[in-house]
């Protein structure tokens, strides 16, 4: 099992790489995507982290799912005054 987690930081990465590249996408759902991946990446990150004992990763994880979950609320709320402007 200990071997398992040590590899989990690949998929990491790569959900990590993936997320970053679909929120920088011009399409909504894309980016919509990229905000899941994120999340899925922070929670890999952090279950690594917690194996490895590594306190900073795991706490940088913990805010940069706070940042995205800010970000996307704040992109909704803006979103919903767009919309009842019109």
């Amino acid at each position: 099992m200990e071997d398992l987690l040590d590899l989990l930081q690949w998929p990491a990465m790569l959900v990590t790489i993936l997320a970053s590249w679909w929120v920088a996408s011009t399409h909504r759902h894309k980016r919509a995507w990229g905000f899941w991946a994120y999340l899925l990446s922070n929670a890999l990150w952090t279950a690594w982290g917690v194996h490895t004992s590594a306190t900073a990763l795991v706490v940088l994880q913990a805010c940069l799912a706070a940042m995205n979950i800010r970000g996307y609320i704040k992109a909704s709320r803006s979103r919903d005054d767009r919309a009842h402007e019109g």
